[in-house]
């Protein structure tokens, strides 16, 4: 086991292992190895409280990052300023890369979830990785990424979640159908945010927010096709009282889980008072 005590004492990357890291920057590469990337002092702050996740850390300074280190048990190797940007897909490496074990959940994963978002074909990475991120900030108990949305371990998915891809699980390669159907068996009511929705807008929606819910977000580009807004057993609109034409997905499901969240808090309080 190699300790950042001196960085001396680190061993420098082998060529070998930097190109079998690099590998991991494809979506083949990280299909065969069932491993990939994670980027940054926040995000491989979270990945290391997930006991057995990471397997091994690029530093390019150890003393720089020995507060995280010395919760790495794994080997952990020193890279210079090129071989760091090989791992890294920003402009700015933050000269810290661990190697994880690919995560895998599935629909029971997600429990007696009381808050779920269901992402149909987003294919946005930053988008996808930022609905993950605000499903933790609001307490959402888990993700769904139906097929054909983005890779969760996609570089920038992850460096976009900021480390909340280890709060929750999050289920990828479902159909829509299947998804619906399983969190309506789990007593989750279906909402559908659509900015055409015409059933209802969100303000009006706030009675019906405090029970467990699920929202469907749809695509970036096309949104929520006739098809699969029928899904749903309400389709909801966020009122709009400026110009903008639209708002972006990971801005609309940040509005929509606060106002799920908040309307859930509220009951459970007054649950509890009466």
């Amino acid at each position: 086991m190699n300790r950042p005590t001196e960085p001396n004492a680190v061993p420098d990357l082998p060529v070998g292992a930097l190109r079998s890291f690099r590998r991991l920057t494809s979506r083949r590469g990280r299909d065969l190895a069932d491993r990939f990337l994670v980027e940054g002092r926040q995000a491989v702050r979270e990945a290391l409280r997930m006991p057995g996740v990471v397997q091994e850390v690029v530093v390019d300074d150890p003393v720089r990052h020995e507060d995280l280190l010395a919760h790495h048990e794994g080997p952990l190797w020193r890279a210079g300023e090129a071989q760091m940007r090989q791992l890294s897909d920003t402009v700015t490496p933050q000269g810290i890369v661990a190697v994880c074990k690919r995560l895998d959940h599935e629909l029971a994963d997600l429990g007696d979830a009381r808050l779920v978002v269901i992402c149909a074909q987003v294919r946005d990475p930053g988008n996808a990785g930022t609905v993950i991120r605000c499903a933790d900030a609001f307490g959402a108990d888990g993700v769904i990424l139906t097929s054909g949305s983005v890779e969760i371990h996609n570089p920038k998915t992850v460096r976009s979640t900021v480390g909340s891809l280890f709060h929750l699980p999050i289920v990828t390669g479902i159909g829509l159908a299947e998804a619906v159907a399983h969190v309506r068996a789990m007593g989750l009511q279906v909402l559908a945010a659509d900015g055409g929705g015409d059933e209802l807008d969100l303000l009006a929606a706030a009675g019906e927010l405090s029970g467990p819910t699920a929202w469907i977000m749809g695509n970036e580009a096309w949104g929520l096709p006739a098809e699969d807004a029928e899904l749903a057993d309400r389709v909801v609109a966020v009122p709009m009282w400026g110009s903008a034409e639209s708002l972006n997905l990971s801005s609309a499901a940040a509005i929509c889980l606060y106002q799920t969240a908040s309307a859930q808090r509220r009951g459970e309080q007054r649950s509890t008072q009466q």
